[in-house]
């Protein structure tokens, strides 16, 4: 019979904590080695993607610079067993081994051979056991670049320069950087004007802090360059700012706009909407979890509410694309060859991105697929098109891997008899998840 925790004494509370640590180290280590082995054997047909990361984050909780990391470490210390050791032993974390790793596998370029070895040796000692100090390996490590490395300082070395974007599990970006001093001294340049504190009219203190003052002047920083007609084409168009939102939830837009700021052509109509209102009905429930078409969604940072929607919608150029109650878009025939800038706003309002289970890459990095071949007669229109990743899209061409369109107007995918014995069909990675009946 297990002890209840609040029954445990002070000492088995710091022993039980203990032993949990060590066997979550020792099952992260059995994680990486199980990851090294697919790695190696398993196909990417099987896995459905490029490489384990990927089948990682669609089948675990894990994110996918989390799973990124893992392939990283199984592959890494494949090459290192004295590291892999220390792991697998449960005598050094994975984050330390992770460390090792990067100045193992990227040595200073000066460091002689059979320094490296003592380096690495050196440094697997540092980081050995619970008074392992990550501050002291860094040290290290510096050290050993300082003195073997390129000449170059750090703050002029350019490949060092990185930018991290990363969503938030509340819909927000975090960004975390490091650059050269010339790129640093660009961006301070640029924000230098835009951060100075501005009173208000009636000589009221500007009360934004600085960083809040730095965020506002990096959003005005954005503004500009998407307005400007200097920009690289992607996905056809010049990158701008995509709102999808339903007809019902812009009802309230004739204060703020006018019939001319919605464009259209031979392929949309008007469509009549339901009144919202309050009502005590399972059904105003359904779409709870539905797939971004209750709420406004944006492509790339997801669910935008109601009121932020209406306020971006009153300062921009409306495009009419008319979904059917499952969220398709309807009345998008076309029979040239090439996907139109039309359909592909409607693929995206539909698919969101990577049609393909598990995937969701953003729209701007896909393509429109045909699932009746182009070639064998197949017509570029809405119920023969998905928007897959380059990798998805070469799998669907040249695996087993099947696509079709269900009775719900939206893509559907068909696994190998290899991967599901009974080929079960799975729904589009944008309509996956819970559903209220």
């Amino acid at each position: 019979m297990t002890t209840e925790i609040w029954q445990l004494s002070e000492s088995e509370l710091l022993a039980d904590a203990a032993a949990v640590s060590h066997q979550i180290q020792l099952l992260e280590a059995r994680r990486i080695a199980l990851v090294a082995e697919i790695d190696t054997r398993v196909s990417r047909e099987k896995l459905g993607f490029p490489g384990p990361a990927g089948w990682l984050t669609s089948t675990t909780l894990l994110s996918p610079s989390k799973a990124t990391k893992i392939v990283a470490l199984a592959r890494g210390m494949a090459a290192f067993p004295d590291i892999a050791d220390a792991v697998n032993t449960g005598v050094m974390s994975v984050d330390h081994a992770a460390l090792i790793l990067t100045f193992a596998e990227t040595p200073p370029e000066n460091l002689p051979e059979e320094g490296r070895e003592a380096a690495r040796k050196a440094l697997i000692k540092a980081a050995t056991g619970p008074d392992a100090r990550t501050g002291r390996i860094r040290a290290a490590i510096t050290r050993l670049e300082d003195s073997f490395g390129t000449k170059k300082p750090p703050a002029e070395d350019t490949d060092r320069n990185e930018l991290f974007a990363s969503t938030t599990l509340n819909g927000r970006l975090v960004l975390k950087g490091d650059f050269d001093a010339i790129t640093g001294e660009k961006l301070l340049t640029a924000l230098s004007p835009l951060t100075e504190p501005h009173p208000a009219a009636d000589g009221t203190q500007d009360d934004r802090s600085p960083a809040k003052r730095r965020a506002d002047a990096f959003g005005h920083i954005l503004d500009q360059y998407l307005a400007s007609s200097d920009r690289p084409i992607e996905g056809g168009e010049r990158p701008h700012l995509n709102l999808h939102i339903s007809l019902r939830d812009l009802t309230d837009l004739q204060n703020c706009g006018d019939a001319d700021d919605i464009t259209d052509d031979e392929n949309t109509r008007t469509a009549t909407e339901p009144a919202a209102g309050p009502t005590a009905d399972r059904g105003a429930y359904r779409d709870l979890f539905g797939d971004g078409t209750t709420v406004g969604w944006l492509p790339w940072m997801g669910p935008l509410s109601r009121n932020t929607s209406r306020q971006l919608a009153c300062d921009c150029v409306l495009t009419a694309i008319v979904m059917d109650e499952n969220g398709n878009p309807l009345n998008l025939v076309r029979t040239a060859r090439t996907v139109t800038a039309k359909q592909r706003k409607a693929l995206t309002a539909r698919d969101h991105g990577c049609a393909f289970p598990g995937c969701g890459k953003p729209a701007a990095w896909t393509e429109g697929h045909h699932i009746w071949h182009w070639g064998d007669g197949g017509p570029t229109d809405m119920n023969n098109l998905v928007l897959l990743c380059g990798f998805h899209h070469r799998l669907i061409h040249h695996s087993d891997w099947e696509v079709f369109i269900g009775t719900d107007n939206h893509p559907w995918f068909i696994p190998p008899a290899t991967v599901d014995p009974y080929r079960q069909p799975r729904p589009s990675h944008a309509r996956a998840g819970p559903h209220i009946a």
